[in-house]
């Protein structure tokens, strides 16, 4: 399989593994839906790493496949190809990406569905699709943009460069830079973490604020409020409040 997913202590690992630099060929995108759709209905699965091992993320595309597609035939992909990897992004649980080596194109995009990024010193991604007469096609445009600012994702676009990974954590496109041997160790960690929080406050905190994100700022105190209310139905708000009162702040447990 181009795509796993592994699961232990509450935080589901979906591998990349499609060597030598991951390249996100057709069978891979839909394997990587299927993945994303498996973690959302997993209960075992509390919180989610996107990883694409040692050496190297995603370096994007296949290229080869991609340069044999018409217009016609990529109609039709284009579609499949931003439902997979919005699949990733709509993961209701909290999902970090531990990016080493390149992430460039599909591999940046991919990152950008996660809710947190973790990339060795050693990492380099961006946007290269200007060089082959494209724009990214996998959500670039649109997630990029979101996150570090309409300028800065046209700078990255519109040059197609790479980007270092302190430069990355500076504009915000990666939220912390380690070590390359500790990427997966530590985006392990953060989410396992977010694995032991309370699972229906953490799914309302994500959808409302990636929701609010996508419209006005009354819409998004509605998003909010109906969260917030409903959440007064759950045992984990019944148990984090109880915990409050008898032990003190921060000392809930929620599994």
């Amino acid at each position: 399989m181009t795509v796993t997913l592994e699961a232990s202590d509450g935080v589901g690992t979906i591998r990349l593994d499609r060597p030598p630099m991951n390249a996100l060929d057709v069978a891979t995108q839909d394997r990587l839906r299927e993945l994303a759709e498996e973690a959302t209905r997993r209960d075992d699965v509390r919180a989610v790493v996107l990883y694409g091992g040692e050496k190297v993320f995603a370096a994007g595309a296949d290229i080869k496949e991609m340069q044999a597609m018409d217009h016609a035939a990529m109609v039709v992909r284009s579609k499949a190809l931003q439902d997979s990897f919005t699949a990733v992004a709509r993961i209701p649980k909290p999902v970090v990406a531990a990016v080493t080596g390149y992430a460039l194109g599909g591999g940046c995009e991919l990152a950008l569905c996660a809710d947190f990024r973790i990339a060795a010193d050693s990492a380099k991604l961006g946007q290269p699709e200007i060089m082959l007469g494209l724009i990214p096609g996998a959500g670039g445009t649109q997630r990029l943009a979101r996150l570090v600012g309409p300028s800065k994702a046209k700078d990255l676009i519109f040059t197609g460069r790479h980007v270092k990974a302190e430069e990355a954590l500076t504009i915000g496109l990666v939220d912390r830079v380690v070590p390359a041997a500790e990427v997966y160790e530590q985006a392990h960690a953060w989410a396992a973490r977010l694995a032991k929080g309370p699972a229906l406050a953490l799914r309302a905190a994500k959808e409302s604020i990636d929701a609010g994100l996508e419209t006005d700022i009354d819409t998004g105190l509605t998003i909010e409020r109906n969260w917030f209310a409903g959440l007064f139905a759950t045992e984990d708000r019944e148990r984090g409040m109880r915990s409050f009162v008898e032990e003190g702040p921060g000392k809930a447990k929620f599994l």
